[in-house]
């Protein structure tokens, strides 16, 4: 069985934890977008809020629609937690649109969310589905790259996504130091390559690139076809530990052992891919890192 990672700080009852902010799509079979967020977040012990951008229509098959929400509207919600409640970290996943990747770029420059801002901001540059159904405008893939990747302080595509933003196909470690080093050019603070779909390898090795130097993040393959929000759930456990004031290796090593825990407790759900199950933390003893 895989260990139990380390958990994250808690605090006394009645007492606020650290905020983060997760801007990103529904999900209405609940194992990805802000339902798998929202799970991740609370088991990890910190408040989370959220700014709806688009809800599907979507089961363990795969997502037959979705509508988006008004730009104005999302750039409301974030407006509205962070002037009251304050985030200490924020994470974007499925925005859908240009009008609505404008809305959020704009909206958390003004606030100091990622960019030079004080508050970290992970962007998962979500395009597509596990399915391949797409989730994201074709014409707004270049605003992902000229005005959503810059604000980012990590940026963690999987591997399509890699291929559809620098045109890099990643399938050994070469290419994926290419692909790490295309991201970071597009600029963001780090850029994140994770290997979850690098079938040469029979381990997980994820890359990180701060412009400088290469490292390096190994973790087993958990063989089970129940991944669903894999990526989601890593970028909100390293939301979370960012938040914490954790170094950006020091939380990918945290997101890391979580989401691979996650995969290891993963069930089947409908007649599809089931979820990654964060429920693991009801039974794990409690620790800190």
């Amino acid at each position: 069985m895989t260990e139990y990672p380390p958990l994250l700080p808690t605090v006394p009852d009645g007492t606020t934890p650290v905020r983060v902010l997760t801007i990103a799509g529904s999900d209405s079979g609940g194992g990805a977008g802000i339902l798998a967020d929202m799970r991740s977040f609370a088991l990890m012990g910190v408040h989370a809020c959220v700014a709806v951008t688009a809800v599907t229509v979507q089961n363990s098959r795969g997502v037959s629609g979705y509508q988006e929400i008004d730009p104005a509207i999302v750039g409301d919600q974030i407006r509205s937690v962070v002037t009251d409640i304050g985030v200490d970290a924020a994470k974007t996943g499925m925005l859908a649109s240009s009008a609505i990747i404008e809305a959020v770029v704009a909206t958390c420059a003004d606030l100091g969310i990622g960019g030079a801002g004080p508050t970290p901001l992970v962007v998962d540059p979500v395009c597509a589905s596990m399915h391949g159904d797409p989730l994201l405008a074709d014409e707004a893939l270049d605003d992902v790259r000229r005005k959503l990747i810059p604000q980012a302080t990590v940026v963690t595509p999987n591997l399509d996504e890699v291929r559809l933003i620098t045109g890099i196909d990643v399938v050994d470690a070469p290419s994926q130091r290419a692909a790490a080093r295309a991201l970071h050019d597009l600029g963001a603070r780090w850029a994140l390559v994770k290997g979850g779909h690098l079938r040469s390898s029979d381990h997980s090795p994820d890359l990180l690139f701060d412009g400088d130097e290469y490292l390096e993040f190994d973790h087993e393959r958990i063989d089970t076809p129940h991944d669903h929000g894999a990526g989601d759930t890593l970028a909100a456990g390293l939301t979370a530990a960012l938040a914490h004031g954790y170094s950006v290796p020091e939380a990918l090593r945290f997101a890391k052992a979580w989401v691979t825990r996650c995969l290891a407790a993963a069930y089947p759900l409908g007649a599809g891919h089931g979820p990654v199950n964060p429920l693991w933390r009801l039974g794990a003893q409690t620790s800190s890192p």
